[in-house]
């Protein structure tokens, strides 16, 4: 490995989470914070760390982490991501194929609808009255 570290940005609804991957023993620290103490049960740590057990490289790099924006699920969906394509960088031909198959090299495209004039929410129109 010539670089120090490897670096992956990774996006899901409003959040946002810059992934640091440096060689280490596989622990993940967000925004300062351990992955238990930043997520508490909220979130199936196990879905965070998945891209590393797809490719095999569990345990091998330690990952620090920076996320802003939205809400657990989507700072999850972020760090995931962000991982996943840090270890595209890391190792290019190894690691795309079993990334890509599993669908963690895509952003994932979904977000909150606008609300529009005239309406409650997004669609939710006010109640029709007759008379």
């Amino acid at each position: 490995m010539s670089t120090a570290f490897f670096y992956g940005t990774g996006r899901r609804k409003t959040s946002v989470a810059r992934v640091r991957l440096l060689a280490g023993e596989g622990e993940v620290v967000v925004n300062g914070r351990s992955l238990d103490e930043h997520f508490g049960n909220a979130v199936d740590q196990n879905e965070i760390l998945m891209p590393f057990r797809v490719t095999g490289t569990e345990g091998r790099y330690n990952a620090m982490v920076k996320v802003e924006g939205g809400g657990y699920q989507g700072q999850a969906g972020a760090i995931r991501h962000g991982i996943a394509r840090a270890l595209l960088q890391s190792d290019p031909e190894g690691a795309r194929l079993p990334l890509r198959q599993a669908g963690f090299l895509s952003r994932d495209p979904r977000m909150k609808e606008r609300k529009k004039y005239g309406l409650k929410r997004a669609r939710k129109a006010p109640q029709y009255t007759k008379r």
